[in-house]
């Protein structure tokens, strides 16, 4: 495990604990907790420990709120996830994971079908060449084949999508965005995520090269042209 946030307001809906674990196989060039990325160097956190902790938080959390789990990319420790999912669900507590879909597997089936409420889908880019500049990896088309899951077991999901000006903000990117999704009925919204830079101090600290120094982060005007765009084929869209 990587760190507890204990009321988080930006990781899925109403009040939340957030789990971010350790380990992601993207190195995304805007990546916020860089120090997350290796699969080494985290902390074992015993799974009834972050269950009662949990249970301690579930009057803060309303009726809407719950645990999260992010990251690093949690599918990556899907086995695990299922207990402590099994065990946030017997407490009558919401479950949702961040993820950047890069993992599908039996474990990772079984979580998303039987534990997930809700998962947040996080679409780097449209085109592979996009996907892999940001990423660092290839085949975009294992996200969308997460997406493609998600929709056919009919259970919820949320996308999100950074807004990277001159690199994701593009109109027919963002068209070709809603056209992918837009027939999608189990999505309940979108959020775009402003680009910011407030992880680049942990990236210096790791001695590595933050490659969008040069980056301008948002208008008010381009994340409003956004939100009209994607308006057109999502029945929410979000501006965190």
């Amino acid at each position: 495990m990587h760190s507890i946030e204990s009321f988080g307001t930006h990781d899925g809906p109403g009040i939340r604990m957030v789990v971010f674990l350790q380990g992601c196989k993207l190195k995304c060039l805007y990546c916020h907790n860089p120090d997350s990325i290796e699969t080494s160097g985290g902390i074992e956190y015993p799974i009834e420990d972050l269950v009662q902790k949990a249970i301690k938080l579930k009057s803060y959390f309303g009726k809407k709120g719950g645990v999260t789990v992010s990251g690093g990319e949690p599918l990556l420790q899907s086995k695990e996830l299922i207990t402590f999912f099994k065990r946030l669900k017997e407490e009558g507590i919401h479950t949702n994971i961040d993820t950047n879909g890069r993992i599908l597997n039996h474990f990772s089936k079984d979580l998303l079908d039987d534990y997930a409420d809700l998962i947040m889908l996080d679409i780097k880019h449209m085109t592979e060449d996009g996907y892999q500049f940001i990423t660092g990896k290839p085949n975009k088309e294992i996200s969308f084949s997460l997406a493609k899951y998600r929709e056919d077991s009919g259970k919820k999901m949320w996308l999100r999508y950074v807004l990277i000006p001159g690199i994701t903000n593009k109109p027919e990117l963002l068209h070709a965005l809603g056209e992918h999704f837009k027939n999608y009925k189990t999505i309940e919204k979108i959020e775009l995520q402003p680009y910011h830079k407030l992880g680049v101090h942990k990236w210096d600290a790791l001695g590595w090269d933050y490659k969008l120094k040069d980056t301008r982060e948002n208008t008010k005007e381009e994340l409003e042209a956004a939100s009209v765009i994607l308006d057109k084929y999502f029945r929410e869209v979000k501006i965190n």
